[in-house]
């Protein structure tokens, strides 16, 4: 398998049989490996201070940091572990945050075939998300589907 990382922490795959996965990650130094999933680094110390460091990877949770997942600091309101099986996070978020006028429909097919997209729509209303795609569904989109439901409510 090589690897490789171009800009902005996209990692393109490529397995011997020829196919290509692409993923997208926090940014990487590119002095230190690069793995698709993500293992912990962890510097081990040499027995020479003045050689260059080794690094070796091993597996460990994911990490709760803020930076390495921005989503951790989100709003609290209810389980969010429904993120760790979205199909968005194997996608290029542009896709979920277009431009101006720009398409959205990579953005709604990807959510099509989501297990998780009546959670990701569920917690984008309870968050009031204003911008991107979220469970299929636009700003507008859900803009409306909380009037409808505000509407049910006082009917």
């Amino acid at each position: 398998m090589r690897r490789s990382l171009p800009d902005h922490g996209r990692i393109t795959l490529r397995t011997a049989d020829g196919p290509y996965r692409s993923v997208t990650t926090a940014p990487l130094p590119l002095e230190h490996p690069v793995s698709s999933y993500r293992p912990f680094l962890s510097l081990v110390p040499d027995s020479s201070p003045a050689d260059e460091p080794t690094w070796t990877s091993s597996w460990s949770e994911p990490a709760t940091d803020s930076w390495s997942q921005p989503w951790a600091a989100a709003p609290a309101g209810g389980d969010e572990s429904w993120r760790l099986s979205a199909l968005c996070g194997e996608t290029d978020p542009e896709a979920f945050f277009p431009e101006k006028g720009g398409s959205t429909r990579d953005a709604k097919r990807v959510c099509t075939g989501c297990e998780v997209r009546a959670e990701c729509l569920e917690f984008a209303l309870r968050n009031d998300e204003r911008f991107g795609i979220w469970g299929g569904l636009s700003e507008r989109e859900r803009r409306r589907l909380r009037v409808q439901r505000r509407d049910a409510i006082t009917a």
